[in-house]
């Protein structure tokens, strides 16, 4: 296409020229989306969606919440990027925030993403003196290098080894498995309070206690990648304070920026001091506009009861999909709006397209289940719309597999 020419419109121009200029390691997406507005978005072609995929786990106020639009805005029109070599009030006052809202003394570093937030930790595991690391076995932190490392699949791993670092992975959930692992010339362990790429898994409960006792007893640093479950997408600010387990480092992104790149890296006690002049360093770190989006996230979570209505929304959800009205649902994971509809077969993929077509997006995100992240924002309206049509797609695949049979 010159530069001259009207770009095609529609879905599958639009999907064409997506294949014709992008990198294929998303492979093509499944649908391009060209507007969204609270927890509603459309496609090229004027189609309208209900979204549970949320950005994977991003979108915690919906799209184009006035709010973050406002925010941005201003702060753009105010001051944009001024890089590390200055100070910012938009990056302290957010820094402050989260550290209140871990209501804990600490330092924080900032970044773009949550695989950069993981690195950080990484780095400061090194500057501890110690290399071997500790993670779960499922556990997912993140594709750059050191954070891949710590992720415990291999089918992504295998493509890039030798990995940096020595990363011992262990069962997730097997506390016995940590105690023989962690020893005292172990760096950091760390976990997810619940797996979300590995499809939603919820450890049993004491893990993340038993983990700071161990970590404790050894010297070693627990990290919390909250990167998915943070932010109150579980309907805690930080989901481990649900069990009052307070990590010496926890990892924040995704939902922080409500739409905005943006990690953060939380360090408390003597964590926090190990990140010394010239030892890392980002050009964008802090940058001032997508601090402003976030602490527009946060004050509207405050604010408005969203944590509420994550519990509330959630318990809807798992007590209407656990029922007897749908027989191949085998069970709901996981907490707040972060779950994992287990399935009664590998059919995840089938009910995604089956509720796609009903206007509904949801994520297969393994091959027997389906991952639900919609906004934290989500309405009682819009939560009973979606089990409606969702309860519909579920009978569809069900019926598809009678037939087959």
């Amino acid at each position: 296409m010159s530069g001259g020419e009207a770009p095609e419109a529609g879905n599958a121009a639009l999907t064409r020229r997506w294949q014709d200029v992008m990198m294929d390691n998303f492979g093509t997406p499944r649908l391009p989306l060209v507007r969204g507005r609270g927890t509603r978005v459309w496609d090229a072609e004027g189609n309208e969606y209900l979204d549970f995929v949320g950005g994977i786990a991003v979108n915690a106020l919906g799209h184009a919440h006035p709010a973050v639009v406002r925010a941005l805005s201003e702060q753009a029109a105010s001051l944009g990027h001024v890089s590390n070599l200055f100070v910012a009030e938009p990056t302290v006052r957010l820094a402050e925030r989260l550290l209140g809202l871990a209501g804990r003394r600490g330092r924080v570093y900032f970044s773009n993403s949550g695989a950069e937030a993981v690195e950080a930790a990484f780095k400061i595991g090194r500057l501890t003196g110690r290399t071997h690391m500790v993670a779960a076995a499922g556990g997912f932190h993140g594709r750059t290098m050191g954070a891949l490392a710590l992720t415990g699949q291999p089918a992504k791993q295998d493509p890039f080894r030798p990995l940096p670092g020595d990363v011992s992975h262990v069962p997730y959930g097997d506390v016995g498995a940590l105690r023989a692992a962690v020893t005292a010339r172990t760096a950091l362990l760390v976990l997810e309070p619940l797996q979300g790429e590995n499809g939603v898994i919820v450890p049993p409960p004491g893990y993340l206690r038993a983990a700071r006792e161990i970590t404790a007893a050894t010297g070693t640093l627990l990290v919390l990648d909250e990167i998915q479950t943070g932010v109150g997408r579980t309907g805690h600010w930080f989901a481990a304070q649900a069990e009052g387990v307070e990590a010496d480092v926890v990892t924040l992104a995704k939902g922080l920026g409500g739409g905005l790149p943006i990690g953060a890296t939380l360090a408390f006690g003597p964590a926090a001091g190990l990140l010394t002049p010239g030892t890392h360093g980002s050009t964008f770190s802090g940058n001032p506009v997508v601090c402003a989006a976030a602490l527009a996230v946060l004050d509207t979570i405050e604010r408005t009861g969203v944590l509420g209505n994550v519990r509330r929304a959630g318990r809807r959800l798992r007590h209407a999909l656990e029922g007897p009205d749908h027989p191949l649902v085998r069970e709901v994971r996981g907490a707040g709006l972060l779950l994992g509809v287990v399935l009664d077969g590998t059919h995840a993929a089938r009910v995604q397209r089956a509720a796609q077509e009903r206007g509904l997006l949801v994520n297969a995100v393994a091959a027997d289940v389906v991952r639900l992240a919609p906004p934290l924002t989500v309405s009682d309206r819009e939560v009973e719309v979606f089990l409606d049509g969702f309860g519909a797609a579920l009978a569809e695949v069900l019926e598809e597999g009678r037939r087959a049979a």
